[in-house]
């Protein structure tokens, strides 16, 4: 079943259309392990099992042990990797003010309004949710979160710090990279000098030195890595608007 929901996520399908590829794509059943003679299991059925991973909190583990398959096959390197993190907005499946058949605005009331200065020095409004996530230097999602849209970014910083622990000590594993949002005593202090490579950030009266605008040329062009994820997700797998209502539905899409 969590195979189906992966194939689910891969090709953008929704409920229906998936059980119905399921029923005539030999390769959707070769995937799954489900031979000529069972049946295959309906949209209802699937709609469940999605519902169940979300309300039991599997989400989590499941892509931890995903990571670890991957890592015994050795696709992805654990040791020694660095963290990305970095928030994408997606726009909510209803996201303007329309008045429904009872008079009441349609929006949906989980996402929330998010205001970003774009590279073209435009304002950008978009009412939506939040992806927060933390991948390795090969755009692999090691952890994420995802929020309403009026969430700043630097609040799910911790969250998606990969950590060890050891003598009730609590210790970041890696460089952590991160744009400017991230970047303040807090978190200085948290990663220590060798781990911490979150792009300065120039204030009022004190602007960036020529070394710290070098060594954000050098973090960004590592930084750029978790912005290939995310349009690979948006592009590809839909993720550049939320297919459903509500905030846990689509966390689990994500």
């Amino acid at each position: 079943m969590f195979k189906i929901l992966i194939l689910q996520a891969w090709y953008g399908l929704s409920d229906e259309a998936l059980e119905k590829q399921i029923a005539r794509d030999l390769m959707f059943r070769r995937f799954i392990d489900l031979s000529l003679s069972e049946n295959v299991p309906d949209h209802s059925s699937i709609w469940r099992f999605r519902q169940l991973l979300s309300t039991e909190k599997l989400l989590a583990p499941l892509l931890e042990q995903i990571n670890t398959h991957l890592e015994q096959n050795s696709i992805i390197v654990s040791l020694g990797s660095i963290n990305i993190i970095d928030a994408t907005v997606i726009e909510a499946k209803q996201s303007r003010k329309r008045k429904g058949k009872d008079g009441n605005n349609t929006q949906d009331k989980e996402a929330k309004y998010n205001v970003k200065i774009a590279a073209d020095g435009k304002r950008k409004t978009t009412y939506g949710f939040k992806m927060h996530a933390n991948t390795d230097e090969d755009g692999f999602v090691k952890k994420m979160t995802y929020t309403p849209g009026n969430v700043h970014d630097s609040q799910e910083f911790d969250k998606l710090l990969e950590v060890e622990r050891t003598n009730s000590k609590i210790k970041t594993c890696g460089q952590v990279y991160a744009d400017s949002a991230y970047a303040n005593k807090n978190n200085d202090e948290k990663l220590g000098k060798e781990n911490n490579k979150i792009l300065h950030r120039a204030y009022r009266n004190k602007p960036l030195t020529k070394q710290q605008k070098q060594e954000n040329k050098q973090r960004s062009s590592i930084r750029y890595i978790v912005e290939h994820t995310f349009g690979l997700l948006k592009l590809h797998h839909g993720l550049a608007k939320a297919r459903y209502l509500g905030l846990e539905r689509n966390k689990t899409r994500a």
